[in-house]
């Protein structure tokens, strides 16, 4: 059974009438407007951060990340222990926190997700096919398949 390693995270307005918290990070009591519920553990604002680099994990999202007892962002989490790849195009190393096309099980930079006979680069919605593990633009796929004898049928 795989353990969880993402863990959501709640801003909640203190109650006047309440008994102040104490703080997960600074063992203080928490006497802010507001303060972070995260991992069964209240936190002042500015002491829920990424081991890393250091940012409001309570700014940046609604998640936080854990493994060998460090609290991370996902951009961190991705960096030190995500999964890498390289670009079926250019082979050059994708950094797990890297936003990716995805082609069947070619993964690309979004830079390189363009046709690779022309080079032109494809938008939301357009139509790309994948042969011979190459991605071509709906031109050059039609140009190559009437070169091998084969044309479309347009109904």
């Amino acid at each position: 059974m795989q353990k969880k390693k993402s863990f959501g995270i709640q801003m909640l307005s203190v109650q006047p009438d309440t008994k102040p918290k104490g703080c997960a990070g600074c063992n203080r009591k928490i006497k802010d407007r507001y303060l972070l519920k995260a991992l069964d553990k209240y936190w002042h604002e500015d002491c829920l951060k990424c081991a890393c680099c250091d940012c409001r994990l309570g700014e940046v999202g609604s998640t936080l990340y854990t493994k060998a007892n460090l609290i991370l962002c996902r951009r961190d989490y991705l960096r030190l222990f995500g999964v890498t790849g390289n670009c079926a195009a250019c082979s050059k190393l994708i950094p797990a926190f890297e936003m990716v096309m995805r082609a069947k099980d070619n993964v690309y930079h979004l830079d390189c997700f363009a046709c690779q006979l022309c080079n032109q680069r494809f938008c939301v919605g357009d139509k790309f096919f994948l042969k011979n593990n190459m991605i071509l633009c709906q031109t050059d796929y039609e140009e190559g398949l009437m070169k091998e004898g084969y044309a479309p049928q347009v109904r």
